[in-house]
Protein backbone atom coordinates (compact mmCIF):
# COMPACT_ATOMS: atom_id res chain seq x y z
CA UNK A 1 0.00 0.00 0.00
CA UNK A 2 1.40 3.59 -0.99
CA UNK A 3 2.20 5.54 2.13
CA UNK A 4 0.06 8.02 1.27
CA UNK A 5 -3.09 6.39 1.26
CA UNK A 6 -5.49 5.13 4.17
CA UNK A 7 -6.78 1.48 4.28
CA UNK A 8 -10.05 2.90 4.25
CA UNK A 9 -9.42 4.38 0.32
CA UNK A 10 -7.72 0.76 -0.24
CA UNK A 11 -11.04 -1.20 1.09
CA UNK A 12 -13.42 1.03 -1.55
CA UNK A 13 -10.80 0.98 -3.94
CA UNK A 14 -11.09 -2.66 -4.34
CA UNK A 15 -14.99 -3.36 -3.70
CA UNK A 16 -15.35 -1.38 -6.60
CA UNK A 17 -14.50 -3.63 -8.78
CA UNK A 18 -18.01 -4.95 -8.53
CA UNK A 19 -20.27 -2.24 -7.21
CA UNK A 20 -23.57 -4.15 -7.61
CA UNK A 21 -22.25 -7.13 -5.01
CA UNK A 22 -23.67 -7.47 -1.46
CA UNK A 23 -20.73 -6.69 1.01
CA UNK A 24 -22.55 -5.95 4.17
CA UNK A 25 -25.51 -8.10 5.64
CA UNK A 26 -27.01 -7.21 8.64
CA UNK A 27 -30.73 -7.67 10.19
CA UNK A 28 -31.84 -8.50 6.80
CA UNK A 29 -30.39 -5.33 5.32
CA UNK A 30 -27.85 -5.10 2.93
CA UNK A 31 -25.57 -3.07 1.08
CA UNK A 32 -23.89 -3.50 -2.16
CA UNK A 33 -20.23 -2.05 -2.71
CA UNK A 34 -21.50 0.91 -4.13
CA UNK A 35 -23.81 1.68 -1.70
CA UNK A 36 -20.99 1.39 0.88
CA UNK A 37 -18.82 3.33 -1.31
CA UNK A 38 -21.41 6.78 -1.44
CA UNK A 39 -22.06 6.11 2.22
CA UNK A 40 -18.20 6.07 3.41
CA UNK A 41 -17.69 9.22 1.29
CA UNK A 42 -20.64 11.54 2.14
CA UNK A 43 -20.22 10.69 5.47
CA UNK A 44 -16.40 11.86 5.76
CA UNK A 45 -16.85 14.73 3.32
CA UNK A 46 -20.31 16.04 5.74
CA UNK A 47 -17.91 15.55 8.55
CA UNK A 48 -14.57 17.07 7.02
CA UNK A 49 -16.84 20.24 6.24
CA UNK A 50 -18.37 20.26 9.34
CA UNK A 51 -14.96 20.18 11.20
CA UNK A 52 -14.06 23.25 8.37
CA UNK A 53 -11.39 21.29 6.32
CA UNK A 54 -9.25 20.08 9.69
CA UNK A 55 -10.99 16.28 9.81
CA UNK A 56 -7.55 15.36 10.88
CA UNK A 57 -8.41 17.85 14.57
CA UNK A 58 -11.58 15.27 14.84
CA UNK A 59 -12.10 12.78 17.50
CA UNK A 60 -14.85 10.57 16.36
CA UNK A 61 -16.47 9.04 19.33
CA UNK A 62 -19.08 5.68 18.43
CA UNK A 63 -22.22 4.77 20.25
CA UNK A 64 -24.52 2.57 18.00
CA UNK A 65 -25.32 -0.85 18.35
CA UNK A 66 -22.13 -2.50 17.75
CA UNK A 67 -22.50 -5.15 14.88
CA UNK A 68 -24.57 -2.92 12.59
CA UNK A 69 -22.83 -1.40 9.21
CA UNK A 70 -23.08 2.08 11.09
CA UNK A 71 -20.45 1.11 13.23
CA UNK A 72 -17.94 0.43 9.97
CA UNK A 73 -19.66 2.93 8.17
CA UNK A 74 -18.61 5.76 10.61
CA UNK A 75 -15.16 4.21 11.37
CA UNK A 76 -14.54 4.17 8.02
CA UNK A 77 -15.81 7.97 7.29
CA UNK A 78 -14.14 9.29 9.84
CA UNK A 79 -10.50 7.77 8.97
CA UNK A 80 -10.53 8.42 5.39
CA UNK A 81 -10.12 12.36 6.13
CA UNK A 82 -8.04 11.35 9.04
CA UNK A 83 -10.38 11.54 12.21
CA UNK A 84 -9.47 9.71 15.22
CA UNK A 85 -11.86 7.20 16.01
CA UNK A 86 -12.99 5.73 19.53
CA UNK A 87 -15.30 3.22 19.86
CA UNK A 88 -17.59 3.79 23.04
CA UNK A 89 -20.25 1.38 23.76
CA UNK A 90 -18.13 -1.63 24.94
CA UNK A 91 -14.90 -2.74 26.46
CA UNK A 92 -16.04 -6.57 25.62
CA UNK A 93 -14.16 -8.45 22.08
CA UNK A 94 -16.56 -11.09 22.53
CA UNK A 95 -19.84 -10.13 23.63
CA UNK A 96 -21.37 -7.15 21.34
CA UNK A 97 -24.31 -6.55 23.88
CA UNK A 98 -22.25 -6.19 26.80
CA UNK A 99 -22.44 -2.28 26.95
CA UNK A 100 -20.45 0.08 29.43
CA UNK A 101 -22.11 2.21 31.97
CA UNK A 102 -22.72 5.82 31.13
CA UNK A 103 -19.77 6.97 33.71
CA UNK A 104 -17.26 5.12 31.96
CA UNK A 105 -18.52 6.54 28.59
CA UNK A 106 -18.52 10.11 30.09
CA UNK A 107 -14.95 9.46 31.42
CA UNK A 108 -13.96 7.86 28.23
CA UNK A 109 -15.34 10.97 26.00
CA UNK A 110 -13.40 13.62 28.40
CA UNK A 111 -9.50 11.85 28.48
CA UNK A 112 -9.64 11.46 24.65
CA UNK A 113 -11.45 15.31 23.86
CA UNK A 114 -13.66 13.51 21.44
CA UNK A 115 -15.36 16.30 19.30
CA UNK A 116 -17.95 14.99 17.61
CA UNK A 117 -20.32 11.61 19.20
CA UNK A 118 -21.70 9.35 15.72
CA UNK A 119 -24.98 7.80 17.25
CA UNK A 120 -27.87 5.63 15.57
CA UNK A 121 -31.38 5.84 16.56
CA UNK A 122 -30.84 3.40 19.39
CA UNK A 123 -28.54 5.37 21.35
CA UNK A 124 -29.75 8.82 20.58
CA UNK A 125 -30.77 9.56 23.83
CA UNK A 126 -28.26 8.30 26.10
CA UNK A 127 -25.89 10.20 23.11
CA UNK A 128 -28.09 13.35 24.18
CA UNK A 129 -27.30 13.13 27.90
CA UNK A 130 -23.56 12.21 27.79
CA UNK A 131 -23.20 15.76 25.74
CA UNK A 132 -25.45 17.58 28.56
CA UNK A 133 -23.58 16.28 31.30
CA UNK A 134 -20.13 16.40 29.61
CA UNK A 135 -19.63 20.28 29.79
CA UNK A 136 -17.57 20.64 26.87
CA UNK A 137 -18.36 21.12 22.95
CA UNK A 138 -19.52 17.64 21.44
CA UNK A 139 -21.01 17.51 17.81
CA UNK A 140 -23.48 14.86 17.30
CA UNK A 141 -23.48 13.33 14.19
CA UNK A 142 -25.69 10.10 12.41
CA UNK A 143 -26.23 8.51 9.33
CA UNK A 144 -30.11 9.91 9.32
CA UNK A 145 -31.76 12.41 10.12
CA UNK A 146 -32.17 12.11 14.24
CA UNK A 147 -33.39 15.47 14.73
CA UNK A 148 -32.44 19.24 14.72
CA UNK A 149 -29.16 18.78 17.15
CA UNK A 150 -27.63 16.22 14.91
CA UNK A 151 -25.79 16.48 11.64
CA UNK A 152 -26.76 14.14 8.95
CA UNK A 153 -23.62 12.97 7.70
CA UNK A 154 -25.79 11.16 4.70
CA UNK A 155 -26.04 14.99 3.28
CA UNK A 156 -22.54 15.17 2.06
CA UNK A 157 -21.42 14.67 -1.49
CA UNK A 158 -19.73 12.05 -2.22
CA UNK A 159 -17.83 13.45 -5.11
CA UNK A 160 -17.03 16.72 -3.46
CA UNK A 161 -14.25 15.59 -1.28
CA UNK A 162 -10.50 14.31 -2.45
CA UNK A 163 -9.10 11.89 0.25
CA UNK A 164 -5.47 12.24 -1.66
CA UNK A 165 -5.51 15.97 -1.05
CA UNK A 166 -6.06 15.24 3.54
CA UNK A 167 -2.50 14.45 4.77
CA UNK A 168 -2.44 12.12 7.32
CA UNK A 169 0.12 11.65 9.48
CA UNK A 170 1.27 7.85 10.19
CA UNK A 171 1.86 7.90 13.60
CA UNK A 172 -1.67 9.75 14.12
CA UNK A 173 -4.35 7.88 16.25
CA UNK A 174 -6.15 6.15 14.31
CA UNK A 175 -8.65 3.78 16.53
CA UNK A 176 -8.77 3.90 19.95
CA UNK A 177 -10.20 0.47 21.39
CA UNK A 178 -11.12 0.32 25.40
CA UNK A 179 -10.60 -2.99 26.85
CA UNK A 180 -10.72 -3.75 30.41
CA UNK A 181 -8.04 -6.27 30.22
CA UNK A 182 -7.36 -8.34 33.79
CA UNK A 183 -7.56 -5.31 35.70
CA UNK A 184 -11.35 -4.08 35.44
CA UNK A 185 -10.28 -0.37 35.10
CA UNK A 186 -11.21 0.61 31.00
CA UNK A 187 -7.68 1.22 29.07
CA UNK A 188 -7.70 3.16 26.18
CA UNK A 189 -5.59 1.39 23.33
CA UNK A 190 -4.37 3.45 20.74
CA UNK A 191 -3.31 2.21 17.11
CA UNK A 192 -1.62 5.14 14.72
CA UNK A 193 -2.63 4.83 11.23
CA UNK A 194 0.53 2.97 10.26
CA UNK A 195 -0.37 -0.12 12.24
CA UNK A 196 -4.35 0.21 10.99
CA UNK A 197 -3.19 0.38 7.16
CA UNK A 198 -1.12 -2.81 7.85
CA UNK A 199 -3.68 -4.94 9.36
CA UNK A 200 -5.32 -5.11 5.71
CA UNK A 201 -2.47 -6.75 3.60
CA UNK A 202 -3.52 -10.16 4.58
CA UNK A 203 -6.72 -9.28 3.11
CA UNK A 204 -4.96 -7.63 -0.29
CA UNK A 205 -2.48 -10.84 -0.70
CA UNK A 206 -5.41 -13.40 -0.20
CA UNK A 207 -5.75 -15.62 -2.97
CA UNK A 208 -9.46 -16.23 -2.38
CA UNK A 209 -12.43 -13.31 -1.69
CA UNK A 210 -13.71 -14.50 1.86
CA UNK A 211 -17.18 -14.15 3.36
CA UNK A 212 -16.61 -13.09 7.03
CA UNK A 213 -19.43 -14.19 9.26
CA UNK A 214 -18.51 -11.33 12.74
CA UNK A 215 -20.42 -12.70 16.23
CA UNK A 216 -17.73 -10.84 17.84
CA UNK A 217 -17.53 -7.36 18.46
CA UNK A 218 -16.49 -4.59 15.68
CA UNK A 219 -15.18 -2.76 18.14
CA UNK A 220 -12.03 -5.29 18.93
CA UNK A 221 -10.78 -7.60 16.48
CA UNK A 222 -13.42 -8.55 14.90
CA UNK A 223 -13.08 -4.86 13.30
CA UNK A 224 -9.61 -5.71 11.87
CA UNK A 225 -10.87 -9.04 10.31
CA UNK A 226 -14.14 -7.65 8.53
CA UNK A 227 -11.43 -4.95 6.79
CA UNK A 228 -9.41 -7.55 6.21
CA UNK A 229 -12.42 -9.25 4.40
CA UNK A 230 -13.60 -6.21 2.73
CA UNK A 231 -9.48 -5.82 1.11
CA UNK A 232 -10.21 -9.14 -0.49
CA UNK A 233 -13.05 -8.18 -2.44
CA UNK A 234 -15.03 -10.60 0.21
CA UNK A 235 -17.99 -9.65 2.41
CA UNK A 236 -19.01 -9.41 6.36
CA UNK A 237 -21.73 -11.16 7.53
CA UNK A 238 -23.11 -9.43 11.04
CA UNK A 239 -24.83 -10.80 13.98
CA UNK A 240 -25.93 -8.88 17.26
CA UNK A 241 -23.53 -12.10 19.36
CA UNK A 242 -22.46 -15.50 19.26
CA UNK A 243 -25.20 -18.17 19.69
CA UNK A 244 -23.92 -21.31 17.83
CA UNK A 245 -27.25 -22.56 16.52
CA UNK A 246 -27.33 -19.76 14.87
CA UNK A 247 -23.77 -19.38 13.31
CA UNK A 248 -24.27 -22.99 12.11
CA UNK A 249 -27.14 -21.84 10.40
CA UNK A 250 -25.54 -19.02 8.97
CA UNK A 251 -22.20 -20.98 7.42
CA UNK A 252 -25.05 -22.69 5.12
CA UNK A 253 -26.99 -19.57 4.39
CA UNK A 254 -24.51 -17.43 3.46
CA UNK A 255 -21.95 -19.84 2.41
CA UNK A 256 -19.01 -18.35 5.13
CA UNK A 257 -15.40 -19.07 4.50
CA UNK A 258 -14.02 -17.29 7.39
CA UNK A 259 -15.20 -17.06 11.39
CA UNK A 260 -13.08 -15.61 14.27
CA UNK A 261 -13.73 -17.08 17.89
CA UNK A 262 -12.69 -17.61 21.36
CA UNK A 263 -11.74 -21.30 22.15
CA UNK A 264 -14.73 -21.05 24.37
CA UNK A 265 -17.51 -20.30 21.41
CA UNK A 266 -15.01 -22.83 19.52
CA UNK A 267 -15.97 -25.64 21.82
CA UNK A 268 -19.65 -24.77 22.09
CA UNK A 269 -19.96 -25.10 18.51
CA UNK A 270 -18.31 -28.16 18.15
CA UNK A 271 -20.09 -29.31 20.78
CA UNK A 272 -23.71 -28.64 19.03
CA UNK A 273 -25.63 -32.02 18.04
CA UNK A 274 -26.67 -30.59 14.67
CA UNK A 275 -22.50 -29.65 13.48
CA UNK A 276 -22.71 -33.53 11.96
CA UNK A 277 -25.19 -32.84 10.08
CA UNK A 278 -24.50 -29.06 8.94
CA UNK A 279 -23.10 -28.26 5.83
CA UNK A 280 -19.65 -26.44 6.37
CA UNK A 281 -17.87 -27.13 3.16
CA UNK A 282 -17.94 -23.49 2.98
CA UNK A 283 -15.08 -23.12 5.68
CA UNK A 284 -11.84 -22.03 4.81
CA UNK A 285 -10.81 -20.18 8.18
CA UNK A 286 -11.64 -20.82 11.51
CA UNK A 287 -9.44 -18.81 13.21
CA UNK A 288 -9.79 -18.72 17.26
CA UNK A 289 -7.71 -16.10 19.59
CA UNK A 290 -8.33 -14.76 23.08
CA UNK A 291 -7.36 -17.81 25.47
CA UNK A 292 -4.73 -20.53 24.84
CA UNK A 293 -6.93 -23.67 23.71
CA UNK A 294 -6.66 -27.11 24.92
CA UNK A 295 -5.02 -29.17 22.07
CA UNK A 296 -7.24 -32.20 23.42
CA UNK A 297 -10.05 -30.05 22.11
CA UNK A 298 -7.99 -28.81 19.11
CA UNK A 299 -7.64 -32.24 18.17
CA UNK A 300 -11.60 -32.94 18.35
CA UNK A 301 -12.14 -29.44 15.96
CA UNK A 302 -9.83 -30.80 13.83
CA UNK A 303 -11.96 -33.87 13.02
CA UNK A 304 -15.27 -31.78 13.00
CA UNK A 305 -13.90 -28.73 10.96
CA UNK A 306 -11.38 -30.05 8.71
CA UNK A 307 -7.83 -28.57 8.02
CA UNK A 308 -9.25 -25.07 8.42
CA UNK A 309 -8.18 -24.30 11.92
CA UNK A 310 -6.37 -21.09 12.52
CA UNK A 311 -4.93 -19.97 15.76
CA UNK A 312 -3.83 -16.60 16.45
CA UNK A 313 -2.26 -15.61 19.27
CA UNK A 314 -2.74 -11.37 19.92
CA UNK A 315 -3.06 -9.17 22.77
CA UNK A 316 -4.67 -5.63 22.78
CA UNK A 317 -1.35 -3.82 22.73
CA UNK A 318 0.68 -6.20 21.14
CA UNK A 319 -1.67 -6.81 18.42
CA UNK A 320 -0.90 -9.79 15.92
CA UNK A 321 2.03 -11.89 17.79
CA UNK A 322 1.65 -15.62 16.53
CA UNK A 323 -0.29 -18.10 14.15
CA UNK A 324 -0.18 -21.31 14.14
CA UNK A 325 -1.50 -22.74 10.74
CA UNK A 326 -4.42 -25.55 9.58
CA UNK A 327 -1.37 -27.62 8.56
CA UNK A 328 0.35 -27.43 11.61
CA UNK A 329 -2.82 -28.30 13.71
CA UNK A 330 -2.55 -31.74 12.25
CA UNK A 331 0.52 -32.43 14.32
CA UNK A 332 -0.16 -32.99 18.03
CA UNK A 333 2.96 -31.59 19.25
CA UNK A 334 2.39 -28.20 17.32
CA UNK A 335 -1.46 -27.85 19.22
CA UNK A 336 0.40 -27.37 22.48
CA UNK A 337 2.14 -24.04 20.93
CA UNK A 338 0.47 -20.90 19.83
CA UNK A 339 2.52 -20.90 16.84
CA UNK A 340 5.64 -19.48 15.43
CA UNK A 341 6.43 -15.85 15.78
CA UNK A 342 7.48 -13.94 12.72
CA UNK A 343 11.34 -13.35 12.84
CA UNK A 344 12.54 -11.19 15.82
CA UNK A 345 9.15 -10.03 16.88
CA UNK A 346 9.39 -11.79 20.08
CA UNK A 347 11.70 -12.07 23.13
CA UNK A 348 11.19 -13.85 26.22
CA UNK A 349 12.81 -11.94 29.16
CA UNK A 350 13.34 -12.68 32.98
CA UNK A 351 9.83 -10.83 34.70
CA UNK A 352 12.37 -9.83 37.18
CA UNK A 353 15.60 -8.66 35.83
CA UNK A 354 14.20 -8.71 32.32
CA UNK A 355 17.25 -9.84 30.57
CA UNK A 356 16.90 -12.27 27.69
CA UNK A 357 16.02 -15.81 28.55
CA UNK A 358 17.33 -18.57 26.49
CA UNK A 359 15.06 -21.06 24.52
CA UNK A 360 13.16 -23.76 27.09
CA UNK A 361 13.00 -20.97 29.90
CA UNK A 362 9.77 -19.44 31.01
CA UNK A 363 9.53 -15.43 31.30
CA UNK A 364 7.86 -12.91 29.94
CA UNK A 365 6.46 -12.56 26.28
CA UNK A 366 7.38 -9.33 24.75
CA UNK A 367 6.78 -8.11 21.31
CA UNK A 368 7.86 -5.55 18.99
CA UNK A 369 5.88 -5.51 15.29
CA UNK A 370 4.25 -2.83 12.90
CA UNK A 371 0.86 -3.80 14.89
CA UNK A 372 1.87 -2.80 18.40
CA UNK A 373 -0.29 0.17 19.91
CA UNK A 374 1.49 3.33 20.06
CA UNK A 375 0.13 3.97 23.81
CA UNK A 376 -2.82 4.44 26.28
CA UNK A 377 -4.95 7.04 26.21
CA UNK A 378 -3.98 9.67 28.90
CA UNK A 379 -1.73 7.09 30.42
CA UNK A 380 1.87 8.01 29.81
CA UNK A 381 3.02 6.01 33.03
CA UNK A 382 1.31 2.81 32.23
CA UNK A 383 2.75 3.21 28.65
CA UNK A 384 6.17 4.07 29.58
CA UNK A 385 6.09 0.64 31.79
CA UNK A 386 4.61 -1.22 29.09
CA UNK A 387 6.20 -0.05 26.30
CA UNK A 388 10.05 0.12 26.73
CA UNK A 389 12.52 0.72 24.07
CA UNK A 390 9.65 0.11 21.36
CA UNK A 391 8.72 -3.70 23.16
CA UNK A 392 5.38 -4.22 24.58
CA UNK A 393 5.51 -6.36 27.91
CA UNK A 394 2.71 -8.46 27.46
CA UNK A 395 2.44 -9.64 31.13
CA UNK A 396 2.06 -13.26 29.27
CA UNK A 397 4.32 -15.98 30.37
CA UNK A 398 5.91 -18.66 27.84
CA UNK A 399 8.79 -19.95 26.09
CA UNK A 400 10.14 -20.31 23.07
CA UNK A 401 11.08 -24.12 22.00
CA UNK A 402 13.84 -25.34 20.05
CA UNK A 403 11.79 -25.28 16.73
CA UNK A 404 10.95 -21.44 17.51
CA UNK A 405 7.12 -22.47 18.50
CA UNK A 406 6.18 -20.43 21.20
CA UNK A 407 4.24 -21.91 24.29
CA UNK A 408 2.03 -19.97 26.48
CA UNK A 409 1.89 -20.20 30.48
CA UNK A 410 -0.81 -17.46 31.44
CA UNK A 411 -0.26 -14.33 33.02
CA UNK A 412 2.52 -13.41 35.52
CA UNK A 413 0.70 -13.03 38.29
CA UNK A 414 -1.39 -16.27 37.67
CA UNK A 415 1.62 -18.42 38.79
CA UNK A 416 0.47 -20.17 42.14
CA UNK A 417 2.80 -21.30 44.38
CA UNK A 418 1.64 -24.22 46.19
CA UNK A 419 2.85 -27.73 47.85
CA UNK A 420 6.48 -26.31 47.95
CA UNK A 421 6.48 -25.45 43.86
CA UNK A 422 5.35 -23.18 41.27
CA UNK A 423 2.05 -24.63 39.15
CA UNK A 424 1.23 -22.82 35.72
CA UNK A 425 -2.27 -22.90 35.84
CA UNK A 426 -2.60 -23.68 31.93
CA UNK A 427 -0.64 -27.10 32.75
CA UNK A 428 -3.55 -28.19 34.85
CA UNK A 429 -6.11 -27.16 32.64
CA UNK A 430 -5.10 -29.00 29.86
CA UNK A 431 -4.45 -32.15 31.89
CA UNK A 432 -8.20 -31.95 32.85
CA UNK A 433 -9.21 -30.96 29.58
CA UNK A 434 -7.47 -34.20 28.57
CA UNK A 435 -10.31 -36.15 30.00
CA UNK A 436 -12.32 -37.51 27.87
CA UNK A 437 -15.66 -35.98 30.07
CA UNK A 438 -14.56 -32.49 30.28
CA UNK A 439 -15.25 -29.69 27.30
CA UNK A 440 -13.94 -26.50 29.85
CA UNK A 441 -11.82 -26.23 32.56
CA UNK A 442 -10.00 -23.05 34.47
CA UNK A 443 -7.40 -23.48 37.62
CA UNK A 444 -7.03 -20.90 39.51
CA UNK A 445 -5.55 -19.50 42.76
CA UNK A 446 -8.09 -19.47 46.08
CA UNK A 447 -6.19 -17.62 49.28
CA UNK A 448 -6.94 -18.49 52.93
CA UNK A 449 -6.91 -15.58 55.82
CA UNK A 450 -3.39 -16.38 56.29
CA UNK A 451 -2.63 -15.59 52.30
CA UNK A 452 -1.14 -19.17 51.84
CA UNK A 453 -2.28 -20.14 48.28
CA UNK A 454 -4.09 -22.97 46.80
CA UNK A 455 -5.12 -24.37 43.95
CA UNK A 456 -8.57 -24.89 42.80
CA UNK A 457 -10.36 -25.72 39.43
CA UNK A 458 -13.86 -25.30 37.71
CA UNK A 459 -14.80 -27.68 34.94
CA UNK A 460 -18.31 -28.21 32.55
CA UNK A 461 -18.43 -31.81 31.38
CA UNK A 462 -19.91 -32.77 28.16
CA UNK A 463 -23.81 -33.74 28.66
CA UNK A 464 -22.69 -37.29 29.19
CA UNK A 465 -19.84 -37.09 31.26
CA UNK A 466 -20.29 -38.48 34.44
CA UNK A 467 -16.68 -37.81 35.76
CA UNK A 468 -16.59 -36.35 39.45
CA UNK A 469 -14.06 -34.25 41.23
CA UNK A 470 -12.03 -37.38 42.60
CA UNK A 471 -12.09 -39.39 39.07
CA UNK A 472 -10.73 -36.10 37.77
CA UNK A 473 -8.28 -35.30 40.35
CA UNK A 474 -6.84 -39.26 39.94
CA UNK A 475 -6.21 -38.20 36.43
CA UNK A 476 -4.43 -34.97 36.85
CA UNK A 477 -2.44 -36.63 39.93
CA UNK A 478 -1.64 -39.50 36.76
CA UNK A 479 -1.23 -37.12 33.97
CA UNK A 480 1.16 -34.32 36.05
CA UNK A 481 2.03 -35.06 39.49
CA UNK A 482 0.18 -35.17 43.07
CA UNK A 483 1.57 -31.62 43.21
CA UNK A 484 -0.54 -30.66 40.59
CA UNK A 485 -3.85 -32.35 42.06
CA UNK A 486 -6.28 -29.02 42.76
CA UNK A 487 -7.67 -28.53 46.73
CA UNK A 488 -10.68 -28.54 45.27
CA UNK A 489 -12.35 -29.37 41.94
CA UNK A 490 -16.02 -28.10 41.09
CA UNK A 491 -17.99 -28.99 38.60
CA UNK A 492 -20.25 -26.22 36.67
CA UNK A 493 -22.97 -26.03 34.10
CA UNK A 494 -20.81 -23.16 32.83
CA UNK A 495 -18.14 -20.94 32.90
CA UNK A 496 -18.23 -17.44 33.69
CA UNK A 497 -16.04 -15.51 30.95
CA UNK A 498 -14.38 -11.76 30.93
CA UNK A 499 -14.39 -9.46 27.81
CA UNK A 500 -12.02 -11.30 26.22
CA UNK A 501 -13.40 -14.52 26.35
CA UNK A 502 -11.44 -16.06 28.94
CA UNK A 503 -12.65 -17.70 31.92
CA UNK A 504 -13.22 -15.41 34.39
CA UNK A 505 -10.82 -16.53 37.17
CA UNK A 506 -11.56 -13.47 39.25
CA UNK A 507 -14.87 -14.07 39.72
CA UNK A 508 -14.00 -17.84 40.39
CA UNK A 509 -11.72 -17.11 43.52
CA UNK A 510 -14.30 -14.85 44.77
CA UNK A 511 -17.08 -17.22 44.45
CA UNK A 512 -14.64 -19.67 46.11
CA UNK A 513 -13.70 -17.25 49.01
CA UNK A 514 -10.13 -16.24 47.40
Amino acid sequence: MPSDETYVSKILEVISAEPEKVVLSWRDRTLTAAELTALVRSAAQALHQQAGGSGTDAVVAVLTVTNTAPTLVLRYAANLVGATVVHLHTTNAVDPADHLAAEAELKILRETGATHLAVDAENLAAARELRERLGAPLTLVALGDLGPDVLDLTTGDPDALDPAGIEIAPDRPAVVTYTSGTTGRPKGIAFDFRARNGFISAGLQMGWRSVYLACLPLSHSSGATADDSLASGGSVVLRDGFDPGDVLRCIERHGVTRMLLSPPQLYLLMDRPEVGSTDLSSLQMVTYLGCPASPERLAEAVKVFGDVLLQVYATSEAGFVSMLSPAEHLDPRLRATVGRPMPDWVRITDPDDHRDLPPGDIGEVCVRSPFTMSEYVAEPELTARTVRDGWVHTGDLGFVDADGYLHLRGRIGEVIKTNGIKIHPVTVENALLAHPDVVQAAAFCVRDQDRIEYLHAAVVLREAGTAGPDELAEHVRTALSPKHVPALIRVRSALPLTGVGKPDKARLAAEAGG
